[in-house]
Parts: C-alpha cells; structure tokens; sequence
C-alpha cells in the first residue's frame, strides 16, 4: 500500500529509491499481430503471460528492497472513480475525427455509463470495431472498417512507464510524446496525476502539449544537475523548453542538451547511459568519447545562457562539481558491447548509490559492473525487452530519499 502521506519527490538518478510507478503488462499486449507491432513500436510479438511473469519478478525485487509499487491499472481505476476524471476519459477515449459523429456519440453513451474499471481497460487496452456497442442505424465507419481494426488504439507503451512522465524534484513534468502510436498516454497519465489521491496537489514541471519530450531522456545528474537528450524522440525545442520550465520553477541551475543519435537502438539518453552511483555512469563505449553537450544555465533577465558544445563526461562533471564521472563500458569488447547495448545492458535502475536492477542476460556488462563493486540485481527480461527498454524504462521513481 502506498504511502499518501510522504508527498512524491526526486532529486537524483542514484538516492535511495522508495515509491515507483510500474505498469503490469495486459490485454494491451495481447492486441500486438505481425500486421501491427511495428506501427506499435515493438520489434516481436511479446508472450504475454511470460511478460507478466518477468514483471511481477521485478516489482518483488523492487518490493524485496522496501521500495513501494503503484502499478497504473490500479492507479487508473481510483483516479477514474472521480466523475470529473471518468468524464476526461470518455473524452480521451473518443476520437470523433476517427469514428465520424454518430458512432462517437454512441461510444460516448457506453463509456459515460461504464464502471471505472471498464473504462480504464478501453483507455489502455483499447477497443476493436467489433467490440464497439450496437447502435441504431448505419455506420460508412463501421461498415468500411474490419472488425479487428482498432475503433480505440490500445497503448502497449504504458510499459515504459519512464517515458511518460518524469519527477524533478516535488514536480511532476508530462510528457510530450512523439510518436503516434503513444501520444494518447499521456491523457493517461493526466489523469493518474490529477485525480489520484497521491498526485491531487502535485505541481507541473512540464505539460503534454509543449514541445516533444520524453521522461527516457531526461536524467537528474545530481538535484539541481539535469542532462536531456535530444534524438529521436527529444527535439532541441523540448529540451529548451523544460530548461526554462526548470529554471523558473527554481528546481534545477543547470540542463546539459545531448545530442544522440536518431537511431532505435539509441531512441532515448537512457539507452546510452545510465547512472548507477552518485559519481559513475553505465556507457556503451562507442558513445564515450563522441557525447557531447550545451549547457544552459539561467541569468538574472529570466532568459537562458547556452554554452558549448563540450565533451558530456566533462560538462557533466563540472555541473556537478565534481572531479570527475566515472565510467563503466557496457560490455567487454565492440561486438558485445554493441550487442548489449542492444539489449538494454546500459539502461539499468538505481536502487540506491551501487545497487541496480539490470537484465540477466548481459552478462558481460553485468560482471564490469560488479567487478567496480557495483551490486546488480539480475532480472529476467526476454519478453519485456521486446519492445526495447530496460528496467529504467519500466520504472518510473515517484520518490526517492535525498543523498
């Protein structure tokens, strides 16, 4: 049972980690075919029930460390309970440009009169044309559509939980997500972070219809210290735009922008690097010496000074007022650093300075790890990796104590 009296708070990548936002996978899963999984950004059709296994094996770990586990369904449905938010989500479910007005309507009519729980599966599972409700006369909609077409996309992402929304320190910024396949989770999570007890009086850092950004890219160096990365999913305007979102809130002094690669195997920062004490970073090696990033800090006139390009490690390490950052190389070698790094060997959860959670299977990276006596905490992760993400796309930190 989560903790409603601890308000939510994140100031770090690395503090001990207390409270997290998981999404069990579900019948959202179920809808991946051959025909779609690509348009739904998955590269194999996931075993669902293994998938489930593999996530309640994590989210034990995670509880076997004292941390507390809020899964989304669960948080949809209490948030939902609320007639203001049970109205949002009719709204968000609803596409009247997709199913032309008649049938909108009489999808709305269903929606409005549904149990909370209902409505919540529709909003995260979706719904096919098939099992739209009857409705009096014709439809050119429903009659031109196949029935297994999606009347309402469902939203197989919400596994990745760090994409959609990220805490800086006591505020929460939504995210501005890319691609198609994922813009409507964040009505999802507008609707957790309004309407759900824990979140009723939780501030904004950032909000869902500003320009493109996603939680994947965004890393709290050290409280104040943020780096973006800017790629695939992250555009420079996104990044800017949450700087001064930052530097106005007073939550943060410095936003290193780091450019990546628009590539899927580097889609967020996360995939190339992730911290794993307060002064180390996991790193696919190739990216080491090419990182690079602009810092921007504020002035006294309320805009934003860009400085740079410089190496990331040194700008990193001087926003942070450190000596230096420490780096550990995923893998042992090019082929399996590149084969790892694939594999989400970088993208590992701190659960507290030198303890993380990572996937069983990278094995090399897991041993460099140890060997620079950091504990890893090895999961299963051969289906839940089939839509690329790591335990720290998985998680969302929802709060973390203070180092």
């Amino acid at each position: 049972m989560i903790d409603e009296t601890t308000p939510p708070r994140v100031d770090s990548e690395v503090g001990p980690l207390r409270a997290v936002l998981l999404h069990r996978p579900g019948n959202e899963l179920k809808r991946l075919t051959p025909r779609n999984n690509d348009q739904l950004l998955f590269d194999s059709i996931p075993w669902v029930d293994r998938a489930q296994e593999e996530h309640d094996a994590f989210a034990e770990v995670l509880r076997g460390r004292g941390v507390e586990v809020l899964l989304l369904a669960d948080a949809l449905r209490t948030a939902l309970s609320d007639t203001r938010a049970h109205a949002a989500g009719v709204h968000a479910a609803v596409d009247e440009r997709r199913l032309g007005p008649d049938l909108a309507d009489s999808l709305r009519s269903h929606l409005s009169s549904a149990a909370p729980a209902t409505l919540a599966e529709v909003l995260m599972a979706g719904m096919t044309f098939e099992e739209l409700p009857a409705a009096e006369g014709a439809s050119l909609v429903r009659l031109m559509n196949h029935p297994n077409d999606f009347a309402v996309d469902p939203l197989p992402n919400l596994l990745f939980t760090r994409d959609s929304s990220a805490w800086i320190g006591d505020r929460v910024a939504v995210s501005s997500l890319t691609m198609p396949a994922r813009v409507r989770e964040t009505a999802v999570l507008d609707l957790i972070y309004a309407y759900h007890p824990w979140f009723r009086h939780a501030a904004r850092a950032y909000g869902a219809h500003s320009a493109p950004i996603e939680g994947g890219d965004v890393m709290l160096l050290s409280p104040g210290v943020l780096a973006i990365g800017v790629g695939e999913r992250t555009t420079a305007a996104g990044a800017e735009s949450l700087a001064r979102s930052v530097f106005a809130d007073g939550i943060a002094h410095t936003v290193l922008a780091v450019p990546i690669q628009q590539t899927r195997a580097t889609m967020h920062l996360d995939t190339v690097c992730t911290m794993v004490a307060a002064d180390a970073v996991v790193m696919y090696p190739l990216s080491r010496d090419s990182l690079t990033a602009f810092t921007m800090r504020p002035t006294d006139d309320g805009s934003v000074k860009v400085e740079g390009p410089a190496p990331f490690l040194t700008a990193a390490a001087e926003a942070m007022e450190i000596e230096r950052l420490r780096v550990i190389d995923t893998g042992l070698d090019p082929v399996t650093a590149e084969r790892e790094q694939w594999d989400d060997g970088n993208n590992t959860l701190a659960l507290a300075p030198g303890v993380v959670i990572g996937y069983e299977r990278n094995v090399e990276t897991n041993a460099r790890l140890e060997e620079a006596g950091i504990e890893v905490l090895a999961i299963t992760g051969s289906e839940l990796g089939s839509g690329r993400g790591g335990p720290r796309c998985m998680s969302c930190p929802i709060r973390r104590e203070r180092i």
